[in-house]
C-alpha cells in the first residue's frame, strides 16, 4: 500500500516507517519538524513538510500522493504542558485531527491507524486496564485524544473511514537505527541512561508513597518495534476498533533504575522528588483484545531487554540525532 505517515519523523513513527518499509508498503511522511527529525526518516521514504493546521496544504498533499491509508502519529505529548498550554494541544491535536479527517473525506481515503493513549482512562479503577473501562482523563493531552477517538467513531458511521485506534503505554526502546530523542526528555528511560551516559549527575523520582510494591509508580513498557509491528497489521482492512498496547506486565520507577544499572554496569543515583498532580500509582494494560483480533503480542517482555535496544542506541547516539 501507499501508505502517509503524519508525525513519522518522530521517535515511534520513525519506527513504524522502517517497519512498514521492511513490509514492502510505499511510505510518505508528513511531519512539520518541530519534534521529529530528518535524520530520523528512512532513506527510501518520501518526506513533505507540513502543518495539520493546515488545510489547503494537506488537500494538496492527498491529490499528488493519494496515499490508500493513513498512520496518524503527529500530536503533542506532555502531559505538563497541557495543563499549562490547553490551546497548543487543542489546536494540534483536535483541530489538526479535524483537518485530515476532512482531507482524507475529499480524497476518498477510508482508512486511518492511530496513535492514542492510555491516558484516556486516567486513574483506573481496577487493573490490568481493559478497553472497557471509564474514560476519566487526568490532563488535556489526555482528553485531546479521546476526543479525537470520539471524532473517529462519527466519521465512521457518516463517512464510512475505517479506524484503529491504539491506546499506547510506556514506549520504550529503540531499534539499529532509530531511537529516542525528544528536544524536552520526559521519559524515564532516557532521562535514567543519561546518567550512565555522564550527562546528569542523577535521576529523579517523582513520589516514593504509592500503593505499589516500592513506593514508586508501576507502568507497562511496551517496545517500540512492538508498536510499529501492530500499526502494520492494523492496515488490514478487516481490523477496526480501539485497542490496547503493552506487555501485561508492570515494572516500577526503581526496577527500572535497576535494570538501567544492570544493563549499563554504571551506579545510576537517584534523587526522590515529590509526586506530579495527576500521575496514577499503576498503569498496566490487558493486551487481549489485539492479541485475539491483530494477531500481535508484545516480543520484549523483560525490561532489561528493552533498556538493552535503548542503550544500544544512546551509546551509538550520545547527542541524539544531528539535525
Amino acid at each position: 500500500m501507499r501508505v502517509l505517515v503524519t508525525g513519522g519523523a518522530g521517535y515511534i513513527g520513525s519506527v513504524c516507517v522502517d517497519e512498514l518499509m521492511r513490509a514492502g508498503h510505499e511510505v510518505v511522511v508528513f511531519d512539520n519538524l518541530s519534534e521529529g527529525h530528518r535524520a530520523a526518516i528512512h532513506s527510501d521514504a518520501r518526506l513533505i513538510v507540513g502543518d495539520l493546521g493546515d488545510l489547503e496544504g494537506l488537500h494538496r498533499v492527498f491529490a499528488e500522493v493519494k496515499p490508500q491509508a493513513v498512520i496518524h502519529f503527529a500530536a503533542n505529548a506532555l502531559v505538563g504542558e497541557s495543563m499549562a498550554n490547553p490551546g497548543k494541544y487543542y489546536r494540534n491535536n483536535v483541530g489538526g485531527g479535524l483537518n485530515l479527517l476532512e482531507a482524507m473525506v475529499a480524497a476518498g481515503v477510508s482508512k486511518i491507524v492511530f496513535s492514542s493513549t492510555c491516558a484516556v482512562y486516567g486513574i483506573p479503577d481496577t487493573l490490568p486496564i481493559t478497553e472497557e473501562l471509564p474514560f476519566r482523563p487526568a490532563n488535556v493531552y489526555g482528553e485531546t485524544k479521546l476526543t479525537f477517538e470520539r471524532m473517529l467513531r462519527w466519521y465512521r458511521q457518516i463517512h464510512g473511514i475505517s479506524f484503529v485506534a491504539f491506546r499506547y503505554f510506556n514506549a520504550a526502546g529503540a531499534i539499529d537505527l532509530f531511537g529516542e530523542h525528544h528536544r524536552i526528555e520526559t521519559h524515564l528511560i532516557p532521562n535514567v541512561l543519561k546518567v550512565a551516559l555522564g550527562q546528569a549527575k542523577q535521576c529523579e523520582i517523582f513520589g516514593g508513597d504509592y500503593p505499589t510494591p516500592d513506593g514508586t509508580c508501576v507502568r507497562d513498557y511496551i517496545h517500540v518495534s512492538d508498536l510499529a509491528a501492530a500499526h502494520v497489521s492494523a492496515l488490514n482492512p478487516d481490523v477496526s476498533g480501539y485497542y490496547n498496547l503493552g506487555t501485561g506486565h508492570g515494572f516500577s520507577v526503581r526496577e527500572v533504575i535497576a535494570a538501567c544499572e544492570k544493563v549499563t554496569g554504571a551506579k545510576i543515583p537517584s534523587v526522590l522528588k515529590p509526586r506530579r498532580a495527576g500521575d496514577p500509582p499503576s498503569l498496566v494494560a490487558d493486551p487481549a483484545k489485539a492479541r485475539r483480533d491483530l494477531g500481535w503480542q508484545a516480543h520484549f517482555t523483560r525490561i532489561e531487554d528493552i533498556v538493552q535496544t535503548a542503550w544500544d542506541w544512546h551509546r551509538q547516539h550520545p547527542t541524539g540525532y544531528s539535525d
